[in-house]
């Protein structure tokens, strides 16, 4: 499966004084669908970064169509796009419990060696995970 979906309900702390969800905090609800996805492939950011990879974003585009309200359940859904031998690459969009597109993203991460701070190839379990939902 190409996709993954998680729903994150929005904390009164994640919202400015109209209740409304502060621009920068859309960013972690992201992170949460990617981890996720990851994660429901066999793969966690904790096994990565113990492998000495870390996996940093080094291109993001975020569009805002309508708020996120505090208390909202949110669903986070994250989808594969593509890869390369050192870029991943994932779009994601944010939805109300009304089933409207609050907002959409794109992401490229690049694994890195956590040593040399240079771009790497994943480790091979990595790669053929990631050929199995490459188009």
């Amino acid at each position: 499966m190409k996709s993954h979906q998680i729903q994150v309900r929005v904390r009164y702390s994640e919202t400015d004084q109209m209740g409304v969800v502060y621009h920068g905090n859309y960013i972690p609800y992201f992170e949460i669908g990617r981890v996720e996805w990851l994660r429901d492939k066999g793969i966690s950011y904790k096994s990565l970064e113990e492998n000495g990879i870390a996996l940093p974003i080094v291109s993001m585009t975020l569009n805002y169509k309508k708020p996120a309200r505090y208390d909202d359940l949110l669903t986070v859904k994250t989808k594969f796009r593509k890869h390369s031998s050192v870029k991943i690459e994932f779009d994601c969009e944010i939805w109300s419990e009304e089933n409207e597109l609050l907002t959409t993203a794109e992401f490229i991460l690049v694994f890195v060696d956590l040593k040399t701070g240079r771009p790497v190839t994943p480790p091979d379990n990595v790669k053929v995970l990631l050929e199995e939902f490459q188009e």
